[in-house]
């Protein structure tokens, strides 16, 4: 079977891996240096998996920017194009996976069209009257940035929104590439597999909320956070997971689709999910306020990256950290290997990490690090069990 993937982030390329194990896969992107290094075996992305198998495994794979090339001929095409939330439409931009809906339709029309970017609730449907000529089906990727590929060999569940043979395609395809044989399949409606993308990613983004608001209060009133955290989470009720206060929830996914989900909220009675979009800034007020209390000169901003093994910074938490002291006149300098810039929104880049550490009065570090372990007296982290 020919199946073409459109985009080649880390959704649409762990899709495009996993999938050329047993497939002939083309995966199509606007871009063409990472068309290149695909078609050279090198992920484009950081991605422990995705980077061994493009080295080391026999994959059906090739890249190509030429849309009519990558769709043609193909039984199924993943969509898998960024929805960056628009805080002006107070809406997913889904005007990138329209282009490729459009593409599709101009070279395509018999293919299985399996929408993976994340939309609004309500989207495929209404998406379907407008391309009427499409088999549009969605289905949610409930993947983590850095550990795309491992969470698709590993799915925690595969939830296709079309009950018919061809959502039954589908979840085959996602399931035979996979390591596990016992992976819960779920076939819902494309409205309720929407719904559940958005609330699962809302609920996460709750529980982050949850103990950074405990975390909050324990700073302020001089308790040991970590004690209390310990005894909540031996209620297995609650348990032990996702439970490690931070800055805040950020990166590509939580920030964006909790704020959507809100917006599908804008004739329901609410209070929750409002305040968990609401609880992430503030909690950013408090830490920056902290730090500010501290009267730095320079502040070090150790990684922008979200988390360890990730190349990714879009909307990490630091960041509104970094926002908000700067905005009272203190100095930021970075920390982070990724950055092809010399200098981020003004802030001087240090490519030394000992010269970094010299100038930096304070550190912020979402995550401890082994590298910061000599000057622990100068890091502001709220990380209290990543080296448990």
């Amino acid at each position: 079977m020919k199946i073409a993937v459109a985009g080649t982030g880390y959704v649409g390329l762990s899709i495009a891996v996993l999938a050329s194990q047993k497939h002939e896969v083309v995966a199509v992107d606007v871009i063409q240096e990472k068309v290149d290094l695909i078609n050279k075996r090198i992920s484009p992305i950081e991605d422990h998996e995705i980077q061994d198998f493009m080295k080391n495994k026999e994959l059906n794979l090739k890249a190509t920017t030429d849309a009519k090339e990558g769709y043609s001929g193909a039984e199924v095409i993943f969509v898998a194009g960024p929805t960056d939330y628009d805080p002006k439409n107070n809406y997913f931009d889904t005007s990138i996976i329209e282009l490729i809906f459009s593409d599709i339709s101009k070279y395509n029309r018999n293919a299985i069209v399996c929408i993976k970017s994340t939309v609004p609730v309500g989207y495929t449907a209404q998406t379907k009257i407008k391309f009427p000529e499409l088999k549009l089906i969605f289905s949610p990727e409930f993947l983590r940035e850095g550990k795309a590929l491992y969470d698709n060999l590993h799915p925690s569940r595969i939830i296709v929104g079309e009950k018919s043979k061809d959502g039954e395609t589908i979840a085959n395809i996602l399931k035979e590439g996979s390591l596990d044989s016992n992976t819960p399949v779920l076939f819902t409606s494309s409205t309720e597999a929407e719904a559940v993308k958005l609330f699962s990613n809302t609920y996460l983004a709750l529980r982050v909320a949850y103990f950074n608001e405990l975390d909050s209060y324990a700073l302020t009133h001089n308790l040991d956070t970590k004690q209390i955290i310990e005894g909540v989470g031996l209620d297995p009720r609650i348990g032990k997971h996702y439970n490690n206060p931070s800055f805040g929830f950020g990166g590509y996914c939580l920030p964006k689709d909790t704020k959507q989900l809100r917006a599908n909220y804008e004739n329901v009675p609410n209070n929750i999910i409002k305040a968990i979009v609401d609880s992430n800034r503030t909690r950013k007020d408090f830490l920056a306020d902290q730090i500010i209390e501290m009267k730095p000169k320079k502040v070090g901003i150790f990684r922008l990256v979200m988390k360890e093994g990730s190349d990714n910074f879009r909307a990490s938490a630091i960041q509104g950290i970094m926002k908000r002291i700067k905005a009272k006149g203190i100095e930021c300098i970075v920390y982070e290997p990724v950055l092809k810039e010399d200098n981020f929104f003004g802030s001087k880049k240090i490519d030394s990490l000992d010269e970094f550490k010299r100038a930096s009065d304070v550190i912020l570090s979402n995550r401890l690090h082994p590298e910061l372990e000599d000057v622990a007296e100068k890091v502001f982290t709220r990380d209290l069990f990543t080296r448990d």
